[in-house]
């Protein structure tokens, strides 16, 4: 088992007289293979904030209203992973006929991954490997192969066709990248949030982190498009079609952010092994089919919304 303690550390500066709202994806996830054995969360304003949870791949979120001024949030958890493990050269693609209906939107174009717009080259490029695992860790080859890793070389706008054209980008462009030319070969492909345990600190201080779930078999097993972390210490925050569904803050008024803070350690002791890369294919998702579809509401008492400009999304970097 995987044991890791997480602090994350978010500052904002509130300049609208009416106040803003968020919406923050970074309470760790509750799944099959990933528990939460502690957590904590600390606002410095008095403020109660209503959290509601995806039923369908167990993503929460919190909604809050915060008044003008800085806000600063805390959030502290300690986070269990029980891998699942499969020999990855079992692992095949499922055919369309044969995926679980909660599965199909996972293998439709989205927002931030067109790919219809790269059938092509997706066909041309690994149509005639076999259809499996190593098709899908080929596709992510051939992502880092062509793509360089570069801090601050995108934004909110960037999408998998942007990133193919300019060959360049940060976690999340790798990621939207790979899910497009999965989903390109009927292959589902969906986008994880977490943190980038294991990157290089030569890249940058410790930051969100985007990587890749594609579906074969019966589950959703983990890929690092990026190759910059360790997979087996990603704990979950989020899952969706693509970075738009899982921006781990949303904001909605005048607000400048600063830049976060993210502290993970691997806890040491019997029983607790530190992550490390392996050869064997991960999950911490459950089968498909054990849950259900759907989101739940959030919890009673939400603050009045207020009337604001287009929201402003941060995305894992």
């Amino acid at each position: 088992m995987i044991r890791l303690d997480l602090r994350v550390e978010l500052a904002y500066d509130i300049q609208d007289p009416n106040g803003a709202d968020f919406v923050f994806n970074i309470h760790a996830a509750h799944t099959a293979h990933q528990s939460v054995a502690d957590e904590s969360l600390v606002l410095d304003q008095p403020v109660t904030p209503d959290v509601g949870t995806d039923a369908a791949t167990g993503t929460r979120f919190m909604r809050l209203h915060a008044d003008p001024g800085p806000l600063r949030l805390s959030y502290t958890a300690t986070v269990d992973l029980n891998h699942h493990r499969t020999e990855p050269d079992v692992l095949a693609e499922v055919p369309v006929r044969c995926l679980p209906l909660e599965v199909l939107p996972y293998v439709y174009p989205s927002r931030y991954c067109q790919s219809d717009r790269l059938l092509k080259l997706a066909f041309n490029e690994f149509g005639s490997l076999w259809p499996g695992y190593s098709r899908v860790l080929a596709i992510q080859h051939w992502v880092q192969k062509h793509v360089t890793f570069a801090s601050n070389t995108s934004n909110s706008s960037t999408s998998a066709v942007d990133t193919l054209i300019e060959q360049v980008g940060v976690c999340r462009d790798f990621t939207h990248l790979m899910i497009a030319l999965c989903r390109a070969l009927n292959i589902p492909a969906r986008i994880g949030t977490g943190t980038d345990y294991g990157a290089d600190p030569a890249l940058g201080p410790p930051d969100f982190h985007a990587y890749v779930e594609v579906y074969l078999g019966d589950r959703w097993y983990l890929f690092d498009a990026s190759g910059t972390g360790i997979p087996m210490g990603f704990m979950r925050f989020g899952t969706g079609r693509d970075a738009a569904d899982v921006a781990f803050a949303t904001i909605f008024g005048n607000v400048t952010a600063g830049p976060p803070g993210i502290h993970v350690r691997a806890v040491e002791g019997p029983g607790l092994e530190a992550p490390h890369h392996c050869r064997e294919a991960l999950s911490t998702a459950s089968a498909a089919g054990s849950t259900a579809s759907g989101y739940a509401s959030f919890n009673p008492g939400a603050a009045a919304a207020t009337a604001h400009a287009n929201p402003v999304w941060q995305f894992p970097d």
